[in-house]
């Protein structure tokens, strides 16, 4: 493929500065890159394969910045990490032999769910609640589960493990965001490992948009640090609610399909 023109490097720039600073928070970045690299006129092998490398940054970025106020820590939560990198990347591996459409034919539904549990459910708050699984079944449990589908398809996974964070690990929304961050980054390093072997990305512009990404976490975690669950929750929501609908006015999505839309 051509090199894309300065200006179009430009703009995919600037847009991964604003993934970068709402996936920081809430998740649902990709919403924002994905398009974009479309629109550009990047393949879709090559738009997916080339925002797993950009997305790495803003999650590392996030992540770190989360761990310098003691959020996050990085050893302690090491080895979950590396279990989301593994599934991450058996979720890349297994991604050309499941038919994405059928895995996303459900996903709006559970992301209007957790829209709905995190808008309607009283005193979440950034104080831990009870929890409910130890943190050894969690790792073993909720944490491969969603680092596959975040290998496979991707869409709303940072929203997951929110969720799995907050209902079974008893958070408070900073902390689960905090933690987030850096699952995301392992699940995301794991899936950017078979991309790379399979030689789909264009480096150049994931590199551009990684270092937008990095500016953008930055902002967005230090205002996430400051609002806490006040920000992070509409935001939460707002970003689940837009996913389920880019997802299901995807012309090919089988919603659409299903009712002759």
């Amino acid at each position: 493929m051509h090199d894309l023109a300065p200006q179009i490097l430009a703009l995919l720039f600037l847009a991964a500065i604003l993934a970068g600073f709402i996936d920081s928070i809430a998740g649902g970045g990709g919403l924002i890159t994905v398009p974009c690299l479309l629109l550009a006129g990047v393949p879709p092998l090559e738009a997916i394969a080339t925002n797993k490398v950009q997305g790495p940054f803003g999650t590392a970025s996030a992540t770190l910045a989360y761990a310098r106020r003691g959020h996050v820590k990085l050893k302690e939560q090491l080895p979950m990490a590396l279990i989301a990198m593994l599934a991450g990347g058996m979720g890349a591996l297994i991604a050309s032999h499941v038919p994405g459409r059928l895995l996303g034919a459900a996903i709006p539904f559970l992301l209007v769910a957790i829209a709905l549990f995190f808008a309607l459910k009283p005193n979440l708050s950034d104080k831990d609640s009870t929890r409910r699984i130890s943190p050894a079944i969690f790792a073993v449990t909720a944490v491969p589960f969603v680092a596959l589908y975040d290998g496979i398809f991707g869409p709303g996974a940072g929203s997951f493990y929110m969720l799995g964070f907050v209902l079974l690990a008893g958070f408070g929304m900073l902390k689960a965001t905090a933690h987030t961050k850096l699952l995301n980054l392992g699940s995301n390093l794991g899936s950017l490992a078979v991309f790379a072997v399979n030689g789909a990305i264009l480096w150049k512009v994931g590199v551009i948009m990684g270092v937008g990404q990095l500016i953008g976490a930055q902002i967005g975690s230090r205002l996430a640090m400051r609002g806490g669950a006040r920000l992070i929750k509409p935001l939460l929501v707002i970003s689940c609610l837009a996913m389920a609908t880019k997802l299901v006015a995807d012309p090919t999505h089988p919603i659409r399909l299903w009712l002759g839309l």
